[in-house]
């Protein structure tokens, strides 16, 4: 019930402040991945350009550090890489001048945005008001997700694909790097998707189309 109010409240937000979502008369969804890079990074890369499909990827700045070529790859397959936190503390235990720290020192890692106020997703999701105004603040937009994978609840590859398979029109589907299974899920999830008619899109392409 909590997590209904919040969407519901969030939905009501203007779109550049925070936004989860496309609008539901657009025909697609956009896949997200949180907390990477990691070694595993350049197979998922691999099954995504076989799938021939463009995603988000909100990447955590320490994993940056850690993996500066697969950053560099992730942008060279054309996909959108966006701010999810240096060291993926909750935004709303963070003040506002860590929080400006925070998404500075990730867009050095990240090199320059690609849109005039880019995406960044709060670890966790968890934003209250202070944070979603610090973020704006900040020059971002708040990014969030209207379906949750659960593929860091079980590490079936059919379950996973099944269950973001359900997804609708301008839905946004949140995915986790560094997990084997979430990988063997995609080829299976884009399908379905397809086959239900709908295309697949960057998070900043979903939410801005009109």
């Amino acid at each position: 019930m909590l997590k209904q109010l919040r969407n519901a409240l969030v939905d009501q937000l203007p779109r550049s402040l925070i936004v989860r979502r496309g609008r539901r008369s657009v025909a697609a969804v956009a896949l997200t991945f949180d907390d990477g890079p990691f070694a595993e990074t350049p197979a998922l890369l691999e099954a995504l350009e076989k799938a021939d499909v463009r995603a988000t990827f909100f990447v955590v700045g320490e994993q940056c550090a850690k993996f500066p070529a697969a950053v560099s790859a992730i942008a060279r397959a054309g996909h959108e890489v966006a701010s999810h936190g240096y060291s993926h503390t909750i935004f709303p235990e963070l003040t506002g001048l860590e929080l400006r720290r925070e998404l500075a020192s990730t867009a050095a890692l990240i090199g320059p945005p690609t849109a005039r106020r880019p995406l960044v997703r709060p670890p966790r999701g968890a934003v209250d008001a202070g944070s979603m105004l610090r973020t704006w603040a900040a020059g971002y937009r708040t990014a969030l997700w209207t379906l949750d994978s659960d593929d860091c609840r079980s590490t079936d590859p059919r379950w996973i694909s099944s269950r973001a398979a359900a997804a609708g029109p301008g839905d946004v589907i949140l995915l986790h790097e560094g997990q084997t299974w979430t990988i063997a899920a995609v080829p299976a999830l884009v399908s379905e998707l397809r086959a239900r008619g709908l295309s697949l899109v960057t998070m900043s392409e979903l939410v801005d189309q009109r």
